[in-house]
């Protein structure tokens, strides 16, 4: 019999002081879930939040509306222990993606409630604005840095700045406003997993704003606050078997969203329009993110990239499976203690080997049915701050990068569009049919496959890329990967 417990949702105001672009199930189940904690615990009313859903799933944000902005979370500590909290903090949703149910060629049209989310963007209640968009959604090279200018979405952006169809178009848009009625503008919290979110963030819309205006893009340079964030939450795609679940214990809600117990949001404090006071709520206001933002996405994000393209190679299906073999446990520690925790500089006192032990415990929660393939999805935005940019320090100072190279070598094979055994997924990338013409060019040869990726700059670092000893190690894992299979390629990583 299970141990549920069941928290009701806070009232709502209809006060919005935040806007978050991006209203997924991490969302939902992260952010939203400190909000509503905070609104219960000290009733301050003021800190609803508008949330927008930009690209797809309109039915999602109509949804919500039909059910007043309410829905459920399941925080499952194992398969026995679950609490069900329900969200009342959401206030309204909008939808500004491509709705193609209203275009008679199927295409459809841009932005149905687009000038509704620029008005509350560019309110003079609206003091802070997060966001879950994933790592492409902000349109930057993920090797450089640099703004996709030729990406049609950002191309669009530049030509009709007033009706933005991107996260940073939608932000440059909303600030000239306020620019214009003299309004102070709203500080920027992004809550991706990228190294130095707030930076990159900040990156993305200047460098768009500087195509409008070099004036615009000074003045959001000078006054906007983009501090950094670090977000921590297993939270998979639902499924109707998670859907069934809930219906046992008395939830019909097709907005409910599953996750694991474990939660942790690391925040640097920098809030000129002011933010909810939620210390008590567990949020961690520091003055330096950097440190438990790189922890988490090379040890944590590393090791699910790690466990995706092996995994999804070899047939396995969900995170819980795959740590149930031994060599893949072994793989784990080895790449999160003798490669990644390596080149952490982390604040004194803290112990990455109970951290890595922790989320071993965490990955084996089999309640939570984390699919590999969900995780395996934009490998080419995750894997440079997961893997690429710590692999130059182990190679500065003669360390092993065994795991490392293992993990870029399954992720080029997984991109073949086949696993070991011949049967075929999707994949879900931006440059997927960039990579799928390496894979038609050179086929089998690894010696021209290989290094064919290792040139992706939007990818692999080029100094990293000229570096023989990692180009050599990639080759080799890929070698023994695809000619001895996952078993094989673990077995001989392990003897070396």
């Amino acid at each position: 019999m299970q141990d549920v417990t069941r928290l009701p949702a806070s009232v709502g105001s209809g006060r919005i002081g935040i806007v978050h672009l991006g209203l997924g199930a991490f969302h939902r189940a992260h952010q939203a879930v400190y909000l509503e904690r905070y609104r219960q615990r000290s009733g301050d009313d003021a800190w609803g939040v508008s949330s927008a859903n930009l690209r797809a799933n309109v039915a999602l944000v109509d949804a919500l509306r039909e059910a007043g902005h309410r829905y459920h979370v399941a925080e499952y500590a194992d398969s026995e222990r679950v609490t069900i909290r329900e969200i009342g903090v959401i206030e309204e949703t909008h939808f500004t993606g491509r709705d193609k149910s209203a275009g008679r060629d199927g295409d459809g049209h841009w932005g149905r409630d687009r000038e509704a989310l620029l008005a509350r963007l560019a309110s003079p209640e609206t003091r802070l604005v997060t966001l879950t968009v994933t790592e492409k959604g902000y349109f930057l090279s993920p090797a450089s840095g640099e703004l996709l200018v030729d990406d049609p979405m950002i191309a669009a952006d530049i030509a009709s700045p007033e009706s933005p169809c991107t996260a940073p178009g939608l932000l440059v848009e909303a600030l000239y406003r306020r620019r214009d009625a003299t309004l102070p503008p709203f500080t920027v919290l992004s809550c991706d997993n990228m190294p130095d979110n707030g930076k990159r963030t900040r990156d993305a819309v200047i460098q768009l704003a500087a195509r409008r205006d070099a004036e615009l893009a000074a003045w959001i340079e000078r006054e906007v606050a983009f501090p950094c964030s670090m977000v921590d939450r297993i939270v998979p795609a639902m499924t109707e078997e998670d859907f069934a679940r809930l219906a046992e214990l008395g939830i019909e809600d097709s907005n409910a969203v599953v996750g694991e117990a474990f939660s942790q949001w690391v925040v640097e404090d920098d809030f000129p329009q002011g933010r909810p006071a939620w210390e008590a709520d567990g949020v961690e206001m520091v003055a330096d993110v950097a440190p438990f933002e790189t922890m988490k996405l090379r040890m944590l994000n590393g090791s699910h990239s790690l466990l995706a393209y092996l995994g999804a190679l070899d047939g396995i299906e969900t995170v819980a499976e795959a740590v149930g073999r031994d060599d893949l446990v072994a793989l784990l520690r080895r790449y999160m203690l003798d490669e990644a925790a390596p080149t952490l500089a982390m604040p004194e006192g803290t112990d990455l080997t109970a951290y890595a032990e922790q989320l071993l415990r965490r990955f084996a929660n089999d309640s939570l049915r984390h699919r590999l393939q969900q995780i395996a999805m934009d490998g080419s935005q995750k894997l440079p701050q997961r893997w690429l940019h710590g692999a130059p320090a182990r190679l500065a100072v003669g360390g092993d990068i065994s795991c490392t190279a293992l993990g870029v070598a399954a992720w080029i094979r997984y991109t073949a569009g086949t696993d070991l055994a011949g049967r075929s997924h999707a994949v879900d990338d931006p440059l997927a049919e960039r990579l799928a013409d390496l894979h038609a060019r050179h086929g089998d040869d690894v010696a021209a496959l290989v290094p064919a990726f290792l040139t992706v700059e939007d990818v692999f670092p080029p100094q990293l890329a000229a570096e023989p000893r990692f180009a050599e190690a990639v080759m080799a894992a890929y070698t023994t990967l695809t000619q001895q299979g996952l078993a094989g390629a673990l077995a001989a990583l392990a003897r070396a």
